[in-house]
């Protein structure tokens, strides 16, 4: 059993070796999109940490390991077949052009991307504090929010994947699943996931840091570093036609597409 302190300062360690090394990575392979892949892993391993060296419960701190470990494992599987599979990322380009290839920048950047992990590891911990020892409508409530999120999030990666391996669709926006009722079904559903480490943590001293998964989740994807970096790489790649998506399909928040804007193609 370790300190608050403690859990956060070996993970913060843990993190700036694993983010360091990363870097190193990028600057051989010349592709930042590992960060992406590093962020998951290093969420699968705060919620390991903070499960195995917790001060509560059996039961919540098994079902944080057994949720956050196969949560970051798929996430991290995707992300690694895109940056294996496909160049840099557009939005990682245009960071290298930006700052002329300074190592840098992407230094600290990764390692910018290090203390994030800490700060949306407070959540695990408030979760790993619980004393709660039986299995509670809240536990019920959380892996029914864990499950649904997560599969509709994998839905829309696979059908984003499948979209963008036809050469036919080169250029398009696609708008085929989820992608028709949210322009980011698949940030709609990662911020969702994050609610089922809040159910976990009812009863928990700490509960209420549960709640930064969610809320800072939902301030880095709206106004941080997913929507902005997302939507200005694809008006910059799709242009008009990403411009007609903006008009007609909500953002985040799934819901029906208004059919009176007129669509271009490209």
């Amino acid at each position: 059993m370790m300190s608050y302190t403690m859990q956060l300062a070996l993970l913060a360690c843990m993190m700036l070796i694993v983010m360091s090394l990363g870097w190193e990575w990028q600057r051989r392979h010349q592709n930042a999109g590992i960060v992406d892949v590093l962020w998951a892993i290093g969420l699968g391993l705060g919620a390991l940490l903070m499960a195995f060296t917790g001060r509560g419960a059996t039961l919540p701190r098994t079902l944080l390991a057994l949720s956050g470990s196969a949560w970051s494992l798929r996430l991290a599987l995707h992300l690694w077949r895109r940056v294996q599979g496909e160049p840099e990322d557009g939005r990682y380009r245009h960071l290298r052009t930006h700052w002329r290839g300074n190592q840098v920048n992407f230094f600290l950047f990764f390692q910018a991307q290090a203390a994030l992990v800490v700060l949306f590891a407070l959540p695990f911990m408030a979760v790993a504090a619980n004393p709660q020892s039986t299995f509670t409508i809240w536990s019920s409530v959380a892996v029914g929010v864990w499950g649904s999120s997560v599969a509709l999030e994998s839905v829309a990666d696979r059908q984003l994947a499948h979209f963008r391996a036809d050469p036919a669709n080169e250029g398009k926006v696609c708008r085929a699943g989820l992608w028709r009722y949210s322009r980011h079904p698949n940030y709609f559903f990662e911020w969702l996931h994050w609610f089922s480490y809040v159910a976990l943590a009812v009863g928990s001293p700490l509960g209420w840091l549960s709640w930064s998964g969610p809320v800072l989740m939902y301030v880095f994807l709206r106004w941080i570093s997913g929507v902005p970096y997302t939507e200005d790489q694809a008006l910059r790649s799709r242009g008009d036609d990403y411009r007609a998506y903006q008009q007609s399909t909500p953002m985040l928040f799934p819901w029906f597409p208004r059919s009176n804007v007129s669509r271009s193609s490209s």
